[in-house]
């Protein structure tokens, strides 16, 4: 189930919580983040092509597209085999800026946010049928997981947009990760 919980930016426990997909919606773009549920427009099987992948979800895909100029989609899989998991996912746990979207529709697995726009920090547990769309400039990390097994499509405009800018912070050291997440909103 995905969900929204609103936290202060030096403690964990939240103070809002939302697990109704429109609430999460209309929460988030108070602060210029979008968030929706995707649907494929037919079967796919577990192991699919990207290109089967992209066809599936080529309709919203094409909408985001044009909306932001976006110029390329990819589909990227992570699995608890990947060569440098590890690696991976502390590049992610840091808090980070982008110069443009960070975009990630979950086709499979999960994934936890944390968006840091303002005096409060947004965490968003993201599972398949998601999209995120984070603007460029606000401060986030993300966790993929101790075992993740993700297959996420990524938008581009362009490739230099995803290098991460570290704020130097410490604040995601305050907040659990995404197995400790799960198991507090229980």
């Amino acid at each position: 189930m995905s969900v929204l919980t609103i936290h202060a930016e030096d403690r964990f426990e939240p103070f809002e919580y939302y697990a109704d997909p429109i609430e999460i919606a209309t929460r988030l773009k108070c602060i210029g983040v979008q968030f929706e549920r995707w649907q494929a427009d037919r079967e796919l099987a577990e192991e699919a092509s990207q290109d089967a992948i992209l066809a599936a979800y080529a309709e919203a895909i094409e909408r985001l597209k044009a909306a932001y100029g976006f110029q390329a989609a990819d589909v990227i899989c992570v699995t608890p085999k990947h060569p440098e998991l590890e690696a991976l996912r502390r590049k992610f746990l840091a808090e980070h800026t982008h110069s443009d979207f960070e975009v990630r529709f979950f086709v499979a697995g999960r994934g936890l946010f944390y968006l840091h726009p303002d005096a409060k920090v947004y965490a968003v547990l993201c599972e398949a049928g998601d999209l995120l769309s984070v603007p460029a400039g606000i401060k986030h990390w993300f966790d993929l997981g101790e075992r993740p097994a993700l297959k996420v499509i990524r938008l581009f405009t362009t490739p230099e947009g995803w290098v991460a800018q570290y704020t130097g912070s410490r604040i995601a050291e305050r907040f659990p990760k995404l197995e400790g997440y799960v198991e507090r909103m229980k």
